[in-house]
């Protein structure tokens, strides 16, 4: 039986200022944890023996069998899964990001655990590997983020600082998506480099940064013109914007 003072610690791991207490977090799922065990140092394993039984060498500092009763009562997640792992938070330097030579992705007080999620998911897809998010952009490391990532956050590293600040420091061109910006379709624009700025899901850029911004782009609805909802979801625009600016670099490298 689990006990409880590691169920307590475990549950936690909910909470930012345990997390950043302990520079810990917590993954959930036999592949999430699979993956997440040859990425980041292993504090704490707890699983069914039927999972372990899978597994042969485990790289973890404690391993602890659990039956469907501990996993429920240590899980974040409605349906428990076969294992539970807390991982250490991994050490990023800001400056190791280089907007010139690649294209980041930088966060404006973006809240929803599911949006920041998935847009990891995506930047891991177009292979951008660094996101850097204001410091009310929601915890990367909250439970629901990670599950979210599906697993992510193995390729892609988050960082946090004073965005404003950090953008007025770039050379490299900034861009951000507004509803008076120009038809990204049709606007002249690179795709290898540079920030992408996306903002809140209600209140978008701040106007400090967004007055940063030297390259503001518009995603059209189509039909042109047509009457829609106000705007699209900001891990969607996103996506949108990204799959853009990959698809011109691909269209710059063909011609070459």
């Amino acid at each position: 039986m689990l006990s409880k003072s590691k169920v307590k610690y475990i549950r936690s791991l909910e909470m930012k200022k345990y997390r950043n207490e302990y520079q810990t977090f917590v993954a959930e799922g036999n592949k999430m944890v699979s993956d997440m065990m040859g990425a980041f140092p292993c504090e704490l394993i707890i699983a069914k023996p039927s999972w372990m039984a899978t597994q042969g060498n485990i790289p973890t500092k404690e391993l602890l069998e659990a039956d469907d009763d501990d996993l429920r009562k240590a899980s974040f997640l409605k349906t428990p899964q076969d294992v539970l792992a807390v991982f250490k938070q991994p050490e990023y330097r800001l400056e190791d990001v280089c907007p010139s030579q690649s294209l980041v992705l930088a966060l404006d007080g973006v809240q929803d655990p599911g949006n920041l999620g998935t847009i990891i998911r995506m930047a891991d897809w177009f292979g951008i590997e660094h996101i850097v998010c204001s410091m009310d952009t929601v915890d990367v490391y909250s439970p629901k983020v990670v599950q979210a990532t599906m697993g992510a956050l193995c390729h892609v590293q988050v960082h946090y600082t004073d965005l404003e600040a950090y953008l007025k420091q770039q050379t490299a061109p900034l861009y951000g998506t507004f509803l008076d910006g120009e038809n990204m379709y049709t606007k002249q624009f690179g795709g290898s480099n540079g920030i992408l700025v996306m903002g809140n899901e209600g209140k978008g850029i701040r106007p400090g940064i967004e007055a940063l911004i030297n390259e503001k782009l518009y995603i059209p609805n189509f039909p042109e013109g047509r009457e829609t909802s106000e705007s699209l979801n900001v891990a969607i625009a996103t996506a949108v914007v990204c799959a853009e600016f990959r698809r011109r670099q691909t269209y710059a490298h063909d011609q070459k």
